[in-house]
């Protein structure tokens, strides 16, 4: 497995993707948003690989921090199989829905930030199951509905952002939990599940390789738990923010805010919240 940093506007160790070998060649664990394509093909270059030698794109889940690159990339290599899970097929087909949700986030920053999203033809879609490529896969939930993440036979968890955001070699740990679809309590019981599972190390989307996975993911859980506490409690956007990266040096806030907005996480988790407190039927 070979760490590439696709430099998000051309900020480093903020956005990675993974070059692996499965049982049936090579393959992309996330690819990062077609804005960094000319870095990802770059870092591909230094290992003597072009995107024509993919065989697979495997994808923890659609947000464009993840999967934008998706339909890029088989544009340039038609063969390219794309695995995603059920709920997310469907987005990559027809990214419309996903591209309108995000222009009203991101506003006139969306271009800039993302770059073009577009769609995945049907016939390179594959739905993931509990078996990819020779890796175990199983549904991640809590960050978004259509996560899944993928376990190697070397002990190596694609993570995504299941197992939450770590700037290495920051200690630090952070849950990213942007709108719209955050669920705390699936996030709890997903944390169980990859505890259950024993990975060695996680391979963290945002950013690199971790091996000390059990403090990793007692920290994970915890804070997300104070964070998701904090907001139910009425805590300001502001101050939110400041709680969450004031622990962090300077140098260090401003790459894992790159990472991870503390408005998108403040706004995800009051979504959250005004969707639990909303009773059946309401609205």
């Amino acid at each position: 497995m070979i760490l590439l940093d696709v430099r998000h506007l051309g900020v480093e160790r903020v956005i990675a993707s993974y070059l692996v070998e499965t049982e049936d060649g090579l393959a992309l664990f996330d690819c990062g948003p077609t804005s960094t394509l000319e870095h990802l093909r770059a870092a591909l270059a230094a290992e003597g690989v072009a995107v024509a030698d993919l065989r697979h794109l495997l994808l923890s889940h659609i947000h464009l921090d993840h999967a934008g690159a998706a339909g890029s990339l088989v544009h340039e290599n038609a063969s390219l199989r794309v695995h995603v899970s059920a709920v997310g097929a469907p987005h990559l087909v027809d990214p419309s829905r996903l591209e309108r949700s995000a222009r009203r986030l991101y506003g006139d920053h969306f271009d800039e930030f993302w770059g073009e999203l577009a769609p995945v033809p049907e016939a390179n879609i594959e739905v993931a199951g509990e078996r990819v490529v020779g890796f175990d896969c199983f549904p991640t939930v809590g960050h978004a509905s259509h996560h899944v993440s993928f376990l190697t036979s070397d002990g190596t968890l694609l993570a995504g952002d299941a197992a939450g955001v770590r700037i290495m070699p920051s200690e630090f740990v952070m849950p990213p939990t942007p709108p719209p679809d955050i669920d705390v309590e699936a996030w709890y019981a997903t944390i169980d599940e990859i505890e259950r599972r024993g990975p060695d190390r996680l391979a963290l989307v945002h950013f690199g390789v971790v091996d000390d996975v059990a403090r990793h993911l007692g920290d994970l859980r915890e804070r997300l738990g104070v964070w998701a506490e904090r907001v139910r409690s009425g805590m300001g956007e502001d101050e939110f923010a400041e709680a969450a990266f004031g622990e962090l040096s300077p140098a260090d806030r401003e790459l894992f805010a790159h990472a991870i907005p503390p408005w998108q996480s403040y706004l995800g988790l009051k979504r959250y919240w005004e969707k639990r407190d909303t009773p059946a039927g309401a609205g």
